[in-house]
């Protein structure tokens, strides 16, 4: 089975489910890459810690699009530019706890 890119676009409120599913694609021998959308963080568990922790471990990486990282939690901080560039290379995108959009797609999107 060839390994595949996830990329898991968290809001933040709903992170732990999603970190967890990052972390079982990761244990899958599969790339994860969890990304927190929002500057604020709920409190984060030693257990969110430690699996956050295991995710780069297995050569995935953690990022936020906030300025900063909670302390305490190994986070790469980039821009929506620089996130959208290696999105790019994602085999699968996850928006997971992401509100509803209101926007209609495009023509194009819905065909």
């Amino acid at each position: 089975m060839e390994s595949k890119k996830l990329f898991f676009l968290i809001q933040n409120r709903m992170y732990g489910d999603a970190v967890r599913s990052a972390l079982g694609q990761a244990v899958e021998n599969h790339y994860a890459y969890p990304v927190f959308l929002y500057e604020e963080y709920p409190p984060l568990s030693d257990y969110m810690k430690e699996n956050m922790e295991w995710i780069v471990d297995m050569e995935g990486e953690v990022f936020t699009v906030a300025e900063k990282a909670p302390e305490g939690v190994e986070m790469t901080p980039l821009t929506l530019e620089e996130l959208g560039e290696k999105m790019r290379e994602a085999d699968q995108i996850i928006p997971y706890g992401l509100p509803k959009q209101t926007n209609e797609p495009p023509p194009a999107c819905s065909e």
